[in-house]
Order: C-alpha cells, then sequence, then structure tokens
C-alpha cells in the first residue's frame, strides 16, 4: 500500500508546491496550500524512504525521504512563532541535516571509488553536491537559533529556498525518469527538455522570489517581526 500513497502524495506537493509559488505570498491560498505541502512532502519522504530501504540501504531515496522531510519542517517553522515545540523541532532537524550531511560526504566517496565512479547509478558528484546544501543549510539553522541575528527579509529568504528545495526534490524525482512521465503526460511532453522546465520554472520562481524579498516588496507573514 506504499506505493500508492508515495505516488498520490508526490504529485500533491509537486500542484500544491506549484499553487503556492504562483499565488500571492501571505494570503490565505498561499498559506493553506503550502501548508498541504509540507504534509504532502512528509507523506512522500517518508514512504519513499521505507520504499527504498526495502531496495537498498545506499539507495539514494533512503536519504532524500529525510532531506524532504528536513527541509520543509524548518521552511514552515521558519514562518511560525517561537515556541518551545519550535525550538526543538528546530535542534531536531539541525541534528538530522549533520547526519545527513556526513553520510552524503561519506557516500560520495564511496561512489568515487565505486566503478564508474557511481553507486546504485548515482555519480559520484551528487552526494557531495547534497552534503553541501545540507552542510549550508546547517549553518543556517544555528544561526536562526541565536535570538536577533536575523531579520524578517533574512527569515522569509530561508523558508522561501528550503519550501523551493523540498519542491525540487519532489519535482526531480518524477520529471528526471522519462518512464514516470510517459505514464501520465502524452508523448510531446516527455522530451529531456520539456522534462527539464518544470524543474527550471521552480528554480526561476525561487530566483523571483528571492529577488522580491531582498527588495522588501514581498509581504511579510505574521510571526515575523523587522
Amino acid at each position: 500500500m506504499l506505493l500508492p500513497v508515495h505516488i498520490v502524495a508526490g504529485g500533491l506537493a509537486i500542484l500544491l508546491g506549484g499553487v503556492a509559488l504562483a499565488v500571492g505570498k501571505g494570503g490565505t491560498l498561499h498559506r493553506r496550500s503550502g501548508l498541504v505541502f509540507v504534509y504532502a512532502m512528509l507523506t512522500m519522504g517518508i514512504s519513499g524512504s521505507i520504499l527504498a530501504l526495502r531496495q537498498s540501504l545506499t539507495n539514494a531515496n533512503v536519504l532524500g525521504g529525510f532531506m524532504s522531510a528536513y527541509f520543509v519542517v524548518t521552511g514552515l517553522t521558519t514562518v511560525r512563532p517561537v515556541s518551545v515545540w519550535t525550538q526543538r523541532l528546530n535542534r531536531a532537524a539541525l541534528c538530522v541535516a549533520i547526519a545527513l550531511a556526513l553520510i552524503d560526504t561519506y557516500l560520495g566517496f564511496v561512489a568515487y571509488r565505486s566503478p564508474g565512479h557511481a553507486i546504485d547509478g548515482v555519480p559520484f558528484f551528487m552526494p557531495f553536491f547534497i552534503a553541501a546544501v545540507l552542510a549550508s543549510a546547517a549553518v543556517g539553522d544555528l544561526r536562526a537559533m541565536r535570538p536577533g541575528t536575523l531579520r524578517a527579509g533574512k527569515y522569509l529568504a530561508r523558508h522561501l529556498w528550503r519550501m523551493c528545495f523540498a519542491l525540487f526534490i519532489a519535482a526531480g524525482s518524477f520529471f528526471s525518469i522519462r518512464q514516470r512521465v510517459a505514464k501520465i503526460l502524452p508523448e510531446p511532453l516527455t522530451t529531456p527538455a520539456m522534462r527539464a522546465l518544470p524543474i527550471a520554472l521552480v528554480f526561476g520562481a525561487m530566483f523571483y522570489w528571492l529577488w522580491r524579498v531582498r527588495s522588501g516588496r514581498a509581504p511579510k507573514p505574521a510571526g515575523i517581526s523587522n
């Protein structure tokens, strides 16, 4: 039963993540679609990790599921009022980020020493790239835990890039494999260029909203002070 749950959750995550990116920020639709996006990503990530664990301990999706959960949880707590619960979640998430970064670094070396410089079909540079992203995120977690170090714009940027990276994981896991896309979309939309388009749109929207945040034109969610 986990596979259908994983597929449905992943589809919902892509759709709702796209809605949250497209609509006006801070509004009711943005908040509600974003919250359901978080739930969908958590469901997709946990189910994906369990399914991948059945195949191999080194399967990239084992760590990918935990990474998805990490990014959406920290992205959500960023725009929530500070409480004992959010502080505990952030501390636990920091431990997860550090652990994942260390594991991915190890897997990168294992892949480099393997035939073809890959492990389970994943080239060696990908674990290193993911480890670098996670290490950067962990540093951001430490900064966010220090009271008064981040102003409203920094919190918004933190929320934005983490949610977008989670959406990138969901979109990439689907659109990167032609066989998956061909089961749902017509043939003309299964070409490499068309499959790369949604991923490019995620990053395009992310950079657009980061620019809005830097220029002070993005609305400020409740719970964040200047």
